[in-house]
């Protein structure tokens, strides 16, 4: 039997992207006349399993006593245990810092191969295709996995969701795991937010370079509840300390895939787009009409933000009251 695994990681969340990445899973044992088994490791809410089973042919959860959040060396330890004695011809992992962190480790560990940031996944002659961004999203690579298990992160909301049916049978395990001590994640700060996750908000607006400082994103904030979208950044306005880096967008930021993103003052660098390129509809507002942002967009303005933001958010908020 050829298994497709789906991995999940200790208090994952059942989102957008969670049934995305299922889909392609399933999806992926469907044209290879194969099943599709989700492994969920550590510690899950009941409520969240019963909700994933659903969408398998066999659900596993496979536990450990310290497991109760993430922890790398044991997750890793756990997740190869399990995967190993169903030896899959391909591991899906999800777009998080964590699977991006196990993925190219798993494979490893399981003598496989493994590709990350991955759009969409295609079986050609049995063998399995990965399709992905390079060159900073100016091109696009198609990669032929010929080593089993392939191993790979998928991109958030670049997947079609899965199709629910008949519910599987949850199987519990309780998985002695090797090599748990090396590295232990002691401490975690949270941030607190508000709103969407940017990769699950259907409209953003993001800032860039081009504005001032710090007072100008609470402009854009104030069009973003105006919209009902999320504010967004680039790295340069993340790294001058306007805003936290938890609103970045890009290649080493996050990856969205809004009906409409609206870019002020970004100048559109390829490492920036490529955090964008799964937008349905890009608008920038630039005093640059050279910007490289406008060869990517829908809808393009050539002014400076300020002459524009609040006229924009004035018209809005009547047109919507």
């Amino acid at each position: 039997m050829i298994n497709i695994v789906s991995c999940l990681l200790p208090l994952f969340e059942f989102d957008r992207a969670t049934e995305g990445l299922l889909g392609e899973s399933q999806r992926l044992a469907k044209a290879l006349g194969g099943s599709h088994v989700v492994v969920i490791a550590g510690h899950a809410e009941d409520s969240k399993v019963s909700a994933v089973a659903e969408y398998a042919d066999r659900l596993i959860v496979a536990e450990h006593s310290d497991l109760t959040s993430y922890q790398p060396e044991l997750c890793l330890s756990v997740l190869r245990s399990v995967c190993a004695s169903l030896q899959p011809h391909a591991i899906l992992l999800g777009s998080d810092t964590y699977s991006q962190e196990l993925t190219p480790r798993l494979a490893h560990r399981l003598g496989g191969c493994s590709a990350g940031d991955i759009q969409s996944l295609a079986v050609v002659q049995d063998s399995i295709h990965a399709t992905r961004p390079a060159y900073g999203g100016k091109a696009v690579a198609v990669l032929d996995m010929k080593t089993s298990p392939a191993v790979v992160w998928v991109r958030d909301r670049s997947m079609e969701v899965a199709v629910a049916g008949e519910p599987a049978k949850i199987e519990r395990l309780q998985v002695e795991a090797e090599n748990i001590n090396t590295t232990k994640i002691v401490d975690r700060r949270s941030e607190e937010s508000s709103g969407q996750r940017l990769e699950d908000a259907s409209i953003i607006v993001s800032g860039g370079r081009g504005l001032d400082g710090p007072d100008s994103f609470e402009d854009l904030r104030q069009l973003a509840v105006t919209m009902g979208a999320e504010v967004g950044a680039s790295r340069a306005a993340c790294d001058s300390g306007w805003i936290t880096h938890s609103h970045q967008v890009g290649q080493t930021g996050k990856k969205v895939a809004p009906q409409l993103y609206l870019a002020v003052a970004i100048s559109g660098a390829s490492q920036h787009m490529m955090g964008v390129s799964d937008a349905k509809i890009i608008a920038a507002i630039n005093t640059d009409p050279d910007a490289p942002i406008f060869k990517h967009c829908q809808f393009g303005i050539v002014e400076d933000y300020k002459q524009i933001i609040g006229p924009l958010q004035e018209k809005l908020a009547s047109s919507l009251s």
